[in-house]
């Protein structure tokens, strides 16, 4: 269906492909992965055709549709939800919205003039809109939107009026609608809940299209790909299985690359001590030019590359009280929609508290309750003795100074620190080398992410309250962060929509769902892992069968 043959592709000095070629197959589902920077997006553009290769040829048959969901939500505003989702959905968006006008030019009197003009267009966009099944348009979107976690109120209202992260689920709505062929889709998870997730999963495991996608979520790519592409140093590399079978492969294959280099090594100097040895013996001086023609041929190996963040070795922090939390009565109201009425909770020391709920459960209004963020109607929270906590949100970015580099934000937090130290720590967060001297204003959402808890944990609070702390990291960081905080000998309080970071680190679960079928009035405080909770429940999250 779609193929890249011999493509390379530079920004200036830099090559980000060399030599790549790439089959995407009808209904396939593959995976992109690669460092940042390495040419995911490239490749994305590449297909869709915003860009052209510096040589090779990108073969993408004319009357395929493609479907691209990308990291940018737009300012669309006077559209109701429903209808900026529809938009989106190639011919068919553009017939609903051409019907909608010819009904509101036939019932207005200032344009009867034109009347037999209007209904004889009105024929024949509403027969092209039947053939092509745009009656069952609507409810389509309903359900595809539905499923991405909007409720009635929200399909109806002004898209203007949503916040950034719904409108980019809005902007995944506007690609899957209208049934591409392909899909191109760039972390389509990073705004989404566990909910949404899961339905996203089926939804892309069921669709006929091909999908060629980026994602941080180790479970979402296991479910859903059958094949890894990686981009690595310009070069695409290609696997046949899921996440976990490209990563036990790509270690077979570094493990093999590497002994294969040793091997040479051992050989190029045994052969370069012998030229050492007797380039100045007339006796030997033929073999010695046939050793030195035989290293000129010999194509030389390279070490494997390698990616791998240690956790990082933290501080341990001081001792608090053996009762960290304590809820009494609490209760809290937005308008008339009450999110906790009478809520009683305790949180121990050394417990590690998962926050799991559906939509609107209330799981962030807890955790700036607790954070002191957000003031209760009602009720006691009280915080124990000698705790020191450290509050990371998605407005925890806003600490940071963007005139600043990554060195001098952790420099000015902490003076007193050795500068090995400082190194160390921001080394285990992905920012090696030159790394550190990059500006805090053009970092990435997921570097901005790693940069606040890297400054949050090199002076480890005694209490984390963590907000979707793995939003926007990749793999590599995720699983670095779920490692070194397995040692942190704290208490935790946290909502997270990645899976492995709730089967990783929860010992608790507060389902403010009730057992997962999201309509309970009480909360269930379940005294166990999230892994016992999914095998309870029989939910990966509320209202989700497994």
């Amino acid at each position: 269906m779609i193929a890249l043959s011999h493509v390379a592709k530079h920004y200036g000095r830099r090559a980000l492909l060399v030599d790549a070629s790439f089959q995407l197959n009808p209904g396939e589902k593959v995976g992109l992965v690669g460092p940042n920077g390495s040419g995911k997006s490239t490749l994305f553009r590449l297909i869709a055709g915003d860009e052209k290769p510096d040589d090779g040829e990108v073969s993408v048959p004319k009357r395929v549709t493609i479907g691209w969901f990308r990291q940018e939500a737009g300012e669309a505003r006077g559209r109701s939800v429903l209808d900026e989702a529809i938009a989106g959905s190639g011919r068919l968006g553009e017939l609903h919205h051409e019907l909608a006008a010819l009904e509101h030019a036939l019932a207005d009197p200032e344009q009867a003039d034109a009347m037999d003009t209007t209904l004889s267009r009105f024929g024949e966009v509403q027969a092209e809109y039947q053939g092509l099944g745009g009656y069952e348009l609507e409810a389509r979107a309903r359900e595809v939107l539905h499923g991405l976690g909007f409720v009635d109120g929200q399909i109806e209202a002004d898209v203007g009026e949503l916040s950034g992260g719904w409108r980019m689920r809005v902007a995944i709505a506007r690609v899957l609608i209208g049934k591409p062929e392909v899909l191109l889709l760039d972390e389509p998870t990073n705004h989404l809940d566990l909910e949404s997730i899961l339905w996203l999963e089926a939804f892309l495991k069921a669709t006929d299209s091909a999908v060629l996608m980026t994602c941080h979520d180790r479970d979402f790519m296991n479910r859903v790909v059958s094949r890894i592409v990686e981009i690595d140093e310009g070069e695409l590399g290609n696997y046949s299985g899921n996440y976990d079978f490209y990563e036990r492969e790509r270690a077979l294959r570094a493990a093999e690359q590497a002994a294969a280099f040793t091997r040479q090594q051992a050989m190029l100097r045994k052969e370069e001590r012998f030229i050492e040895r007797f380039e100045r013996h007339v006796a030997k001086a033929a073999q010695v030019q046939s050793r030195i023609k035989k290293l000129d041929k010999i194509e030389k190996l390279e070490p494997p590359r390698t990616r791998v963040l240690e956790p990082f070795e933290f501080k341990k922090p001081p001792r608090s009280g053996n009762d960290v939390v304590t809820i009494r009565g609490l209760s809290k109201s937005y308008g008339e929609r009450a999110v906790y009425s009478g809520f009683d909770f305790e949180i121990k020391r050394g417990e590690r508290w998962c926050v799991m709920g559906v939509n609107g459960a209330g799981k962030t209004t807890l955790l700036k309750i607790v954070a002191g963020v957000t003031r209760s109607d009602s009720g006691e929270v009280k915080l124990g003795a000698s705790l020191k906590m450290g509050y990371f949100a998605q407005s925890a970015l806003e600490i940071l100074d963007p005139a600043l580099t990554v060195w001098e934000q952790i420099d000015r937090a902490f003076p007193t620190a050795t500068t090995p130290s400082k190194r160390s720590l921001l080394g285990a967060f992905d920012f090696p080398g030159d790394e550190i001297d990059k500006r805090i204003a053009v970092l990435s959402g997921g570097e901005r992410s790693r940069l606040v808890l890297a400054q949050m944990l090199f002076d480890p609070p005694n209490f984390l309250v963590l907000d979707e702390p793995t939003n926007h990291l990749d793999l590599a960081t995720k699983e670095m962060l779920i490692k070194t905080l397995a040692d942190f000998e704290g208490t935790m309080l946290f909502v997270s929509h990645d899976r492995t970071f709730l089967r990783g680190l929860a010992s608790k679960v507060l389902d403010l769902s009730g057992g997962g079928e999201g309509t309970a009035r009480q909360p269930l405080i379940f005294q166990s892992s999230y892994e016992k909770w999914v095998e309870r429940t029989g939910h990966e999250a509320p209202g989700v069968h497994r």
